[in-house]
């Protein structure tokens, strides 16, 4: 371990140190992808077609160790701290893995995997099982061995995948996807199964993160939601977020206080209390006329001929679920233990129902001040690194709100 005032961070270009953001910001530098070592570490980042090692000096400023070029443009990017593995991504659909020394000042290459046939979109090394996991947009999602470069195994997606979380107990991967689905394998030494899909989005899935503890899966969408899915308490239960005005970019979990953090491209960061115990939103049900006044909805003739009445539009009250017009819905309120965040329809007999109590926000929101494009999290020191699409990277000390 290098010491405190030699942090690394892995970059791409020329830009100066940046300082903006909210709480205690320590400032930072470029593009996308990063991810932030463990220990007395900054974070590593790459772009384009280069690699660079920084390396924060005793005068507290970020300083090039390693400028290394790649053949062709880099698009993602795995780094394990503790075999200093870093695995590259290539638009070209290689893997390339390089080794970096103790004092971050060199980097050996230790293996090219020829992955896929078009652009890398994920890469996931696992040390336990000396396994490289990736996916690419010629839909194919691999696995590779580190130690002797071969590929193990392979399972055609349906779609571009967008996101990719492992489970080292279970082997199973959950593979997020362009349609809006994630789907779960059962990885085997040569061979996988399929043991699931499910669908909640209505767009496609962002972001996945992957709770080993609770055996919970947080996944991002661009239809601006997150869910919760329960996967350990084998009922099925999903929980819906609902805190961004655009589409999610990137979730993760702080494990030992139990929050969630989000982000999102409109540059909103929110923290979510997943301590609380959360209720299912309703599914919405159908009806021919509103559940409370009985007035039909517009594609009822009969019902409008029969009551010589106009037919109204329908809506759905976000807390019981029931057909509504507008007339019996017209109030809004926020329902944070249902993840609504921010103010719903409900019906009149629900808005009653609501306490401020109840009304109690369950999660705190944060101005990024950039449109976030990637976000990676350090439980350890409680860091959050954020990069935008202003090619500015920011690093935040996040122990005031993760707590």
């Amino acid at each position: 371990m290098f010491p405190a005032t030699h942090s690394i961070e892995i970059a791409c270009n020329d830009n100066d140190l940046n300082h903006d953001g909210f709480s205690t910001l320590i400032p930072s530098t470029i593009n996308s992808n990063p991810t932030i070592t463990p220990g007395e570490t900054k974070p590593q980042l790459i772009s384009e077609e280069t690699i660079r090692i920084w390396l924060k000096r005793d005068s507290g400023q970020y300083w090039p160790s390693i400028y290394h070029t790649m053949p062709d443009s880099c698009s993602c990017m795995s780094f394990n701290p503790e075999t200093r593995r870093l695995s590259m991504g290539m638009e070209n659909g290689t893997i390339s893995e390089f080794i970096l020394s103790e004092d971050y000042n060199k980097m050996t290459p230790a293996q090219t995997y020829q992955a896929h046939q078009g652009r890398v979109t994920v890469v996931l090394f696992v040390l336990e099982m000396e396994w490289v996991l990736s996916t690419g947009q010629d839909k194919n999602f691999t696995w590779h061995c580190s130690e002797s470069g071969t590929q193990l195994g392979l399972y055609r997606t349906t779609a571009w995948v967008s996101g990719l979380q492992f489970d080292v107990e279970t082997r199973h991967a959950f593979v997020g996807d362009y349609s809006g689905q994630v789907t779960i394998l059962k990885l085997e030494l040569d061979s996988c199964s399929l043991v699931t899909t499910f669908k909640g989005h209505t767009g496609n899935v962002t972001a996945l993160c992957w709770d080993p503890v609770q055996r919970v899966l947080f996944s991002g969408s661009a239809d601006h939601s997150i869910i919760m899915w329960d996967i350990g308490g084998g009922k099925g239960t999903a929980i819906e977020l609902q805190g961004h005005n655009e589409k999610v970019q990137g979730l993760c979990y702080a494990p030992h206080t139990r929050q969630l953090i989000s982000c999102s491209s409109d540059g909103g960061i929110v923290i979510w209390n997943m301590d609380v115990t959360r209720q299912e939103t309703p599914e919405w049900l159908d009806s021919d006329s509103c559940q409370k006044c009985e007035q039909p909805f517009f594609w009822n003739f009969k019902q409008m001929w029969d009551s010589k009445k106009i037919g109204l539009r329908q809506h759905h009250c976000r807390k019981c679920g029931q057909a509504v017009c507008g007339k019996c819905s017209a109030k809004r309120s926020t329902i944070p233990l249902m993840g609504f965040e921010f103010e719903v329809r409900v019906c009149d007999s629900c808005h009653e129902s609501i306490t401020d109590e109840d009304r109690a926000p369950t999660a705190t929101f944060h101005d990024s001040k950039h449109s976030i494009v990637y976000m990676h999290y350090e439980p350890t020191m409680g860091w959050l690194l954020t990069s935008g699409a202003d090619k500015v990277v920011k690093l935040w000390d996040m122990t005031p709100v993760v707590s």
